[in-house]
């Protein structure tokens, strides 16, 4: 998968190969704000990087090699981001946007994968119902700690200290 050009957007979960088709405008708005408003965060924190994808995640070569939309990596960890490469390792949190006919995949295979390998945090964004949910890993389980659902639309992490999202800056 190294050897991949820049805009392949082939991933590998549990060792089967496949491609996603482009997102639609739709996502991409969303995502573009979601970074935005959390990079906003991080250059007055320096708490760490932020990247959109594509950009390969290589959880396992050839078994589990990912492509979040979203992906967060603190600066102590920083040492598994590769600038002329990708991702190899872990990193601390993943988002993933639901894109029509990804539900299952992000929802179930992808959370599962993600929760295997540690990742600590992991979001689920949901455009069409406006929520997103926020799982974050104990004792090797996810548990979900905020969802937009039960919040009155405001998002807070543990990966980001005294930072909150209202959702209206992400739906409008």
């Amino acid at each position: 998968m190294d050897s991949k050009s820049e805009f392949d957007l082939t991933q590998i979960l549990n060792g089967v190969s496949f491609v996603t088709p482009s997102p639609l405008g739709i996502h991409q708005q969303i995502l573009g704000k979601l970074f935005f408003q959390l990079q906003l965060h991080l250059q007055k924190e320096n708490l760490g990087k932020i990247f959109i994808s594509p950009l390969d995640v290589i959880l396992e070569k050839d078994v589990n090699v990912v492509q979040p939309d979203l992906i967060y990596i603190k600066n102590e960890n920083l040492s598994i981001f590769h600038p002329n490469g990708h991702i190899k390792g872990v990193p601390d949190l993943l988002v993933e946007i639901i894109s029509p006919g990804s539900i299952s995949r992000d929802s179930v295979e992808k959370f599962a994968i993600y929760e295997k390998y540690g990742v600590s945090e992991y979001w689920i964004v949901f455009p069409e119902q406006k929520v997103i949910e926020v799982f974050v890993l104990k004792e090797g389980k996810y548990s979900l700690i905020c969802s937009t659902e039960n919040t009155n639309g405001i998002i807070s992490s543990s990966a980001f200290p005294n930072w909150n999202l209202h959702l209206d800056l992400l739906f409008l």
